[in-house]
């Protein structure tokens, strides 16, 4: 049977056959909701809803047009009315959890960024052959066999380097943590 004809039986009372509908045009319809919704629950959810709505207004299709593009019109409206329509819901103010954020205070930003300004500070003190390799491991996120890769040195050398140069840093910390409350 064709569309139209499938269409017509079930507008004669054969309802039934309103299933043969369902079977061509599923992954249609499916696929044209999850296309504008993105969410696999909520495109099953309303592909039901949308069949629900295709077998309604079954006696307005015009059959000058193909079936396919009707019921994607179908869809399409349909979930463009489901987003007008739906509204944020109303919750009383008493019932709201208040939570403080993750965030830090702006004293913390400003301490933090301090901190990191130091370590900059210190790490651009470093000699050269320690500032590249740990910027390298730490900043950029490189391995150290990148690393090595990279500065045309052996990987034990980088190894050695980058803890050296930690040692170095931490040593630093130390003495200005003293005199600057950093640690």
């Amino acid at each position: 049977m064709t569309d139209i004809e499938v269409v017509q039986s079930v507008l004669k009372g054969n309802k039934d056959d309103f299933e043969e509908i369902i079977k061509r045009y599923k992954n249609l319809v499916f696929a044209v909701i999850h296309r504008m919704t993105t969410d696999y629950e909520e495109a099953n959810d309303t592909a039901q809803e949308v069949f629900i709505k295709i077998y309604k207004n079954l006696d307005k299709y015009n059959s000058e047009y193909r079936f396919a593009t009707w019921i994607i019109k179908i869809t399409t409206n349909y979930i463009i009315d489901k987003r007008r329509r739906k509204k944020y819901e109303i919750v009383p103010i008493d019932d709201i959890d208040y939570e403080l954020s993750g965030g830090s205070t702006p004293e913390e930003s400003y301490i933090e960024n301090e901190r990191k300004n130091e370590l900059m500070k210190l790490i651009d003190g470093l000699p050269q052959m320690y500032r590249e390799p740990l910027l390298l491991y730490h900043r950029d996120g490189l391995s150290y066999l990148e690393i090595a890769d990279r500065t045309n040195e052996s990987l034990s050398k980088v190894k050695n380097r980058i803890f050296r140069g930690r040692k170095i840093l931490k040593e630093s910390l130390m003495k200005e943590g003293e005199g600057h409350g950093l640690l």
